[in-house]
């Protein structure tokens, strides 16, 4: 298989949803002047980008620390970018100008764009085995995620999904908790109202919250769920078509906008800062978010555990997921043995997915996620489950992590949730803006 490309610099920003920033090579910074108009790496040294800042870079600085004490004679270079779009075009301009690092953190969101522009190599299963990375020791879903048209272009490195955490305290008041402490199934769209509706007395305002206000991709996110529950989907043919299904989608906006305006179980105006105080404070007993949030709350006061969103709607399960990869950008220069010092580099991260799982993260690497060391880290193996039921960004060149797609369909959401617009309102809405971006010629092709 070959993917063919033709692309422009500007084609290729506005196919990753970058174009407009106005980001020359002489102003990137010393990441990027490194990376196309520096020198290439020597053959001792390994050139590492990612995009994680906060308790991730923690954990990430940890495991390259891990990394380097194992090989001392590797100059490990990492280098951290900011998340979305500046990390990504700064990504897609070293690996044009023919100085890419080694190896990158990419959202397997982004991955089908990356590759179809020929940014990234393709991934011989043959040698990955020699480095004993084969398909049956990661998460299936996330393996089969990181294919493009069949040919595998990077490595799991987790899944993070949107789950819902609970406030043991007021659920074990409202009668929620089973003989273990743990959430009792909340199954079906009246399970779930009935469990809110509990809360609701026992907090007096609310009985659970999920961002709304300026926050596209929360609204998204919990969209997604209920939807892919319902087994709908939003785009096909690599984004060239529009194929939202009306009736999936109202039930799902219905539901949600039932919580909020209707039921008044959940808030229908609030921001990000609002729905941590609300939860960390005790003030509502459920919470809908990432996975990626468990560390801001295991520094506040408040006794909680997480488990997978419930099966609201029925069908396939299903709860939306992103993950993150680790690819090797396309490099004309990478010889056999620059290959393998890659290939260990990914190895030796995977082989510490125990840390990067202390923030949240469900660990692709399945010698880790397996283990009995991950199972007694709690709540965090408490919603394992989720990694295979991921439902991700349809692929489309506007799509994926922070993408168009994301933000024009989460704002439109948000309008359902606050009482602005009805569902079946929101429904044309979004396929009136999706579909001006389905018929635009993509960029990368």
């Amino acid at each position: 298989m070959q993917i063919q490309q033709s692309l422009s610099r500007r084609s290729l920003l506005a196919g990753l949803g970058m174009a407009g920033l106005g980001l020359g090579l002489s102003g990137c910074g010393t990441a990027l002047s490194t990376g196309i108009a520096g020198t290439g790496p020597g053959a001792d040294s390994l050139t590492y980008w990612n995009l994680f800042s906060g308790g991730d870079g923690v954990r990430m600085v940890a495991m390259q620390d891990g990394y380097q004490k194992a090989h001392p004679a590797v100059d490990l270079n990492a280098v951290t970018l900011s998340w979305g779009a500046p990390y990504y075009t700064k990504l897609a301009l070293a690996t044009l100008g023919k100085r890419p690092p080694d190896v990158g953190v990419s959202h397997v969101s982004r991955v089908p764009t990356l590759a179809k522009a020929g940014l990234l190599a393709p991934l011989d299963e043959s040698i990955l085995a020699k480095h004993g990375m084969t398909s049956d020791k990661f998460t299936p879903k996330a393996w089969k995620q990181a294919q493009v048209d069949g040919e595998l272009y990077a490595i799991p490195l987790d899944t993070h999904p949107f789950v819902l955490y609970y406030n043991t305290d007021i659920c074990k008041k409202a009668g929620l908790l089973d003989s273990d402490g743990r959430l009792k199934n909340l199954d079906g769209p009246t399970a779930f109202i009935d469990a809110l509706q509990a809360v609701k007395k026992i907090t007096g305002q609310y009985g659970g919250v999920v961002n709304i206000n300026a926050d596209p991709s929360t609204c998204w996110r919990w969209f997604a769920t209920l939807y892919g529950q319902l087994g709908g989907q939003m785009l096909a043919d690599d984004g060239r078509k529009v194929v939202i299904d009306e009736a999936k989608a109202v039930k799902a906006l219905t539901y949600m906008a039932d919580l909020t305006t209707g039921k008044k179980l959940m808030p229908s105006n609030i921001d990000g800062g609002g729905v941590t105080m609300l939860f960390s404070t005790g003030k509502v007993g459920f919470l809908l978010d990432g996975e990626w949030q468990l560390t801001t709350y295991q520094a506040t006061p408040v006794h909680f555990d997480m488990t997978p969103v419930p099966n609201i709607l029925g069908g396939k399960y299903a709860t939306f997921a992103d993950s993150h990869t680790l690819v090797l950008p396309k490099d004309s220069k990478r010889t056999p043995d620059r290959m393998d010092l890659d290939l260990a580099f990914v190895r030796s991260l995977l082989d510490q997915s125990l840390t990067w799982a202390k923030g949240g993260h469900v660990p692709a690497w399945l010698p880790v996620q397996t283990s009995a060391e991950y199972k007694a880290l709690k709540p965090n193996s408490h919603y394992v489950a989720a990694a295979e039921a991921a439902y991700y960004d349809p692929t489309a060149w506007y799509s994926g992590a922070g993408s168009d797609f994301e933000n024009i369909v989460g704002s439109i959401i948000a309008t359902v949730e606050s009482g602005q617009q009805h569902p079946e309102q929101a429904v044309a809405h979004m396929r009136s803006k999706l579909t001006q971006y389905a018929n635009t010629k993509p960029p990368v092709t």
